[in-house]
């Protein structure tokens, strides 16, 4: 299986933005649905955005308005756009396919929003 590589988290004041991108090389274009997941210290993984080949995106309810997720299948890459971020949104950030399975999980990027 392949393993995305997953870059872009950081830390960043409440009210920030920052944009993860996610490589998985030869693979992207193949999965119908990607999606972008999150795991907070103590709590489950949860999916935050996804996106259909074709484009069609949907989104947690905590992050609607703010966070948009886009791909390039040419690229083969997959994007998180954060903006107005808040501290209940510091988790680790993963992107995987949806149902999960295409791909095992990477290692996640780390994003952090101090207050």
């Amino acid at each position: 299986q392949v393993q995305p590589v997953e870059s872009g988290g950081g830390l960043v004041q409440a009210g920030g933005s920052l944009r993860l991108a996610c490589a998985a090389s030869g693979s992207i274009f193949s999965v119908n649905v990607m999606a972008w997941y999150r795991q907070a210290p103590g709590k489950q993984r949860e999916l935050v955005a996804s996106i259909t080949r074709r484009g069609l995106t949907d989104y947690a309810d905590s992050v609607k308005g703010r966070f948009t997720i886009s791909r390039d299948n040419l690229k083969n890459a997959v994007y998180l756009q954060m903006n107005s971020l808040k501290p209940e949104d510091t988790a680790v950030y993963y992107c995987n396919s949806v149902p999960i399975g295409y791909f095992t999980w990477g290692q996640g990027t780390q994003v952090t929003v101090s207050s």
